[in-house]
């Protein structure tokens, strides 16, 4: 059963808030951090990105860097920028992109509920984006940037949240840079944050959608803070939670995670297009092709579109098998392109359908030679996966809205009960 808890959150003032909360720290490149930053002064991106307050040529991971991250964030919990509230709470975080809207609840997750399996992965994560994470937090001695959560619909809850949202009015109420309509409620009632803790007691399954990450490193800090404070009872000490924000699988999208390719791997577009036919049904299309059902792909190459349909006997029921970018890879990527791990192979790269398909185009027009575009994975897909505590491949699933960082802060020393 997931254990649930409400925190005191750290939130920036209603008059700051707009200026403060700040896209994920990962969806900037370094070039683009410091550029942001030097912009927008009083966003958090400059504490999530510490190295933007140093030269660009400093090494972004040495100690100084992660120990500005700690000074400018305690100067802000200091100066009042950032206030902490004097209940354990809960928050109801909505958002709204393009008319659709999610509402997630915003809460503090167990690490032991990750260790034992109650939280779920669907992805690998890699070290040395681990440590980087690590190290923030544990300077920073708080989490800052949350975990997005998901679980199967649960209507209690979901009245809960439809009530609260009618009655009360938000705290925030705010359009991010990402054009994305922010609100946030806060639920301090006792008898309320109870019932919401028992109504997940009763899940017994909640999944990581986006920010494995962000997890795995909040899980390691917290399994460090143990080693240091041995005699402590285990989950009864903040560092034994992390931020999340809980969203019902319901209301959530995911968007195509696109791939673009360097070359033909020696072949010719004609024998290529001979090799893609034994698997596929290739029609030439006068338009961008978006997919509009699973084993269907585009594919984009010398200025032509085409829409690749799978033949039957290359699709499976296989959870993982079975997904879309499973069959790209399997089928296409690496027996006839050579592309053997996608991870590290230079010769692909991996393109959010936020972007839209026109950014294929011009990655083709640059540096790329075909497109591929994909039709998302389902969130019962992920689920599926996840459930068999397996992987998916890289580069599966993108979530549209991102969470904002800076907007809830859980400090990680203390005790939460």
């Amino acid at each position: 059963m997931a254990d649930i808890r409400p925190f005191k959150a750290y939130r920036p003032t209603k008059e700051k808030v707009g200026r403060v909360a700040a896209l994920p720290y990962d969806v900037f490149s370094r070039k683009e951090a410091l550029e942001y930053v030097k912009e927008n002064p009083e966003s958090f991106l400059a504490i999530d990105r510490p190295e933007t307050q140093f030269e660009p040529d400093h090494d972004m991971y040495a100690p100084e860097v992660y120990k500005k991250a700690h000074d400018m964030l305690h100067e802000q919990m200091e100066s009042g920028v950032f206030v902490q509230d004097e209940e354990k709470s809960y928050y109801i975080y909505e958002q709204t992109m393009n008319g659709r809207t999610q509402t997630g609840i915003v809460a503090c997750a167990s690490i032991d509920d990750y260790l034992n399996g109650v939280i779920k992965k669907h992805e690998n994560t890699r070290a040395d984006k681990e440590e980087d994470r690590i190290k923030h937090v544990y300077n920073c001695e708080a989490q800052t940037g949350p975990i997005f959560l998901c679980y199967r619909e649960n209507k209690m809850l979901s009245d809960l949240i439809n009530k609260v949202k009618e009655v009360d009015e938000p705290v925030y109420d705010f359009v991010s840079a990402d054009d994305v309509k922010s609100r946030v409620w806060v639920i301090d009632d006792k008898e309320e944050t109870d019932t919401i803790s028992r109504i997940f007691a009763t899940i017994d399954a909640v999944y990581i959608a986006d920010g494995h990450h962000r997890c795995a490193s909040a899980v390691k800090v917290g399994l460090k803070k143990r080693e240091e404070n041995e005699g402590k009872v285990r989950g009864k000490q903040e560092y034994d939670y992390f931020l999340s924000v809980l969203f019902p699988d319901n209301e959530l999208m995911i968007m195509d995670y696109n791939r673009v390719v360097k070359d033909l791997n020696g072949l010719s577009k004609e024998e290529f297009f001979d090799k893609l036919k034994e698997k596929f049904d290739l029609v030439k299309e006068n338009e961008a092709v978006k997919p509009a059902k699973k084993g269907e792909f585009g594919l984009f190459i010398d200025d032509e579109w085409f829409r690749l349909s799978a033949h039957a006997d290359i699709l499976k029921s296989d959870a993982v098998d079975g997904l879309d970018v499973s069959v790209l890879q399997n089928e296409v990527l690496s027996p006839i392109l050579g592309i053997g791990d996608p991870r590290t192979d230079k010769r692909i790269d991996f393109v959010g359908g936020i972007r839209g398909l026109k950014e294929l185009e011009d990655r083709c027009h640059s540096d790329m030679k075909l497109a591929f575009s994909m039709y998302p994975t389902s969130i019962s897909e992920l689920f599926a996966v996840a459930d068999e505590k397996r992987l998916m491949p890289p580069k599966s699933t993108w979530f549209e809205p991102k969470l904002l960082s800076g907007l809830f802060i859980h400090e990680i020393n203390g005790t939460i009960i």
